[in-house]
């Protein structure tokens, strides 16, 4: 008579287990700031909009002087943003450092959040009175 086996063996269940926890690891930490990374990607597409609200109002105030908004500092591309800047809970999230921008000339801006460690993002300003 043979006896056949069933079930698993203390070694292959800890086998089973190590594996898991090997691979539990490796893949955690992928998973558990994703907060820095969600407010990267927020504050890198507020930047790519304002870079658009700008160069859209530039387009628009060339073709007709009425239209669009008068830029000669990095700040004013906010008014440019249909809707302005974001605000959490009736507060600015995001500030820009204030530089001058002259008729025609295009300047990199920065964009900070208020995170609890600062992320900053570049955009482009172009000029126009």
């Amino acid at each position: 008579m043979k006896k056949t086996q069933t079930g698993f063996t203390l070694i292959e269940l800890v086998m089973v287990i190590v594996i898991l926890g090997v691979l539990a690891a490796v893949a955690l930490p992928k998973f558990v700031d994703l907060k820095t990374d969600a407010q990267k990607a927020a504050i890198a597409g507020v930047a790519g909009a304002l870079s658009s609200a700008s160069s859209v109002n530039y387009a628009a105030r060339k073709a007709n002087d009425t239209k669009g908004i008068a830029i000669t500092n990095c700040t004013d591309v906010a008014n440019a943003l249909q809707g302005g800047l974001p605000t959490s809970g009736g507060a600015a999230p995001y500030t820009i450092t204030a530089a001058a921008v002259a008729a025609d000339a295009s300047v990199s801006c920065t964009l900070t959040d208020s995170a609890t460690t600062p992320n900053t993002a570049t955009f482009t300003a172009i000029g126009i009175s």
